[in-house]
């Protein structure tokens, strides 16, 4: 009987120690599976992270790209328009020599010529001209009376004279032009004082 005994507790100790050892086993399994799970979050969450990091260093790839863009469409704009108004300036300057023999051309008329038909129809012509010039943006530069200017005016003679202020334009030899807010050419013009 006590052999008996003694087997049957060392089958319940048996027992007992399957019993403790399958629960150190679920909890073994447990603690990996929970061990498992934090290392597949830390994973996610470092992808996570990476993905925000690449997103946010396209997207500023992507302004950076679009603002170059920008400036560029700005420079081109900028450019063909300093273009135009050189090919416009250079048109200009080329119409000048014209306009300057209509002038000499009506000023050398007598009063009698200038009433003839001719001349009226010379004048209206030259008149057309220079609608049709100021309507691009050419304007003649004011000169006679006004305070000398070297942007504007080339003065070609100096003189004296009591009734004009210092450094003032007492006579103008050649009209000047401006075309918009640049020279074409400036006034030939006599200096006083």
């Amino acid at each position: 009987m006590k052999d008996k005994k003694k087997h049957s507790e060392e089958k319940i100790e048996k027992v007992d120690t399957e019993k403790t050892s399958s629960a150190k086993t679920a909890s073994e399994e447990s603690l990996d599976e929970k061990e498992l799970n934090k290392i597949k979050e830390e994973r996610e969450a470092s992808k996570e992270e990476e993905y925000k990091s690449k997103i946010d260093e396209l997207n500023d790839k992507l302004m950076r790209q679009m603002a170059e863009f920008d400036n560029f469409r700005k420079r081109t704009e900028k450019e063909k328009s300093q273009m135009y108004d050189l090919g416009a300036k250079g048109i200009v300057e080329k119409i000048l020599p014209i306009i300057d023999n209509f002038e000499r051309g009506l000023g050398s008329l007598s009063e009698e010529e200038r009433e003839g038909a001719f001349a009226k129809g010379i004048d209206k012509v030259y008149k057309q001209l220079m609608q049709c010039l100021a309507d691009v943006g050419v304007t003649p530069i004011e000169a006679v009376g006004k305070e000398f200017n070297p942007e504007i005016h080339n003065a070609v003679m100096h003189g004296e004279d009591e009734n004009l202020g210092e450094n003032t334009v007492a006579e103008e030899m050649q009209k000047g032009y401006m075309y918009k807010e640049s020279v074409v050419r400036p006034s030939m013009v006599k200096v006083v004082n």
